[in-house]
């Protein structure tokens, strides 16, 4: 009896504030799709780090003869065999330094042709004009700065370069999109708050006369309160929900199909539905609880009279 009592009495309180529980509902669902859309950012940035650090290269780039003519860093002339043989024989010894790679100066004239073929400045540069180089990849690409430390510097080289900055750019352009999505969900979720307790005050005070003899013949605190609660935390689930759905249709339409992200960008290791499916139930228990809890501090005041 008392579960149809609390039933029957949120079913008149949302019809009582239809409008205002659409609102609820609205903002709700696009504070959690942000929310959950920044998690899913994080965690493809996250898993791009992972996939990319894995496979970048710290490059010694070695003096040729251009360089001992044009770069200060090269004033004693271009790299010798010995210098070269020294450089290599360092590397192997670090315990840092998974795997090194020599690249000849007419390897990278090859590979210098093959990725810019089509320019104009393609056609006159030799090979004698390239650099040689080692492609050193390290057991924990963290550790960059062991390296430059080593072997900046030193007779023969030109440059130590990273290669993980080239995606740094990308890497920072994503956080900063996360942080302002964060930013955004975080407008969006007092705002969702405001209107829950609004709605729940409008609520209770329509309803005041019922409750004042609700409490007059003895009923419990969280026995009236119970009604505007479930209201607020059935409306908050409707509103998770509907971010559920938000977030499994952005992730179909933006990396599966429509924009087909996963196509266009086949090097990019995308986020799989796994991840998405994994912050469903996150979404949906805070779409529970947040207007719950917001309508229950509302209720301590407009229920004491």
């Amino acid at each position: 009896m008392r579960a149809q009592f609390v039933l029957s009495e949120i079913g008149v309180g949302l019809r009582r504030n239809l409008t205002m529980t659409f609102a609820v509902i609205v903002s709700v669902a696009l504070s959690l799709a942000l929310f959950g859309g920044a998690l899913l950012m994080r965690e493809q940035v996250s898993t791009m780090k992972d996939y990319w650090y894995d496979k970048v290269n710290v490059s010694i780039f070695l003096c040729n003869k251009t360089d001992a003519a044009t770069a200060a860093k090269c004033a004693k002339g271009a790299v010798t065999t010995q210098q070269k043989e020294q450089i290599e024989a360092d590397l192997r010894e670090m315990d840092i330094v998974e795997d090194v790679h020599h690249e000849s100066a007419s390897e990278a004239f090859k590979h210098y042709k093959e990725q810019y073929s089509d320019t104009a400045i393609a056609s006159v540069i030799t090979p004698d004009q390239m650099q040689e180089s080692f492609r050193v990849k390290l057991k924990d690409p963290e550790k960059y700065k062991v390296v430059a430390t080593a072997f900046a510097g030193r007779d023969g080289v030109e440059s130590v370069q990273d290669q993980r900055n080239i995606l740094q750019n990308l890497f920072d352009l994503m956080n900063g999109m996360n942080i302002a999505a964060l930013g955004v969900m975080g407008l969006m979720l007092v705002i969702a708050l405001m209107l829950i307790v609004n709605t729940v005050r409008v609520s209770a005070f329509s309803r005041r006369r019922e409750t004042g003899i609700m409490r007059l013949v003895g009923a419990s605190s969280f026995y009236i309160q119970m009604p505007f609660i479930m209201e607020a935390a059935f409306a908050g689930l409707l509103g998770g929900a509907v971010a559920c759905v938000l977030l499994l249709v952005g992730r179909y339409f933006l990396i599966d199909h429509g924009i087909a992200l996963a196509e266009k960008m086949q090097l990019v290791n995308f986020i799989g539905w796994d991840a998405v499916l994994a912050k469903l139930p996150l979404v949906l228990a805070i779409g529970l609880l947040m207007p719950a809890v917001a309508a229950f501090i509302a209720l301590r005041k407009y229920l004491k009279v």
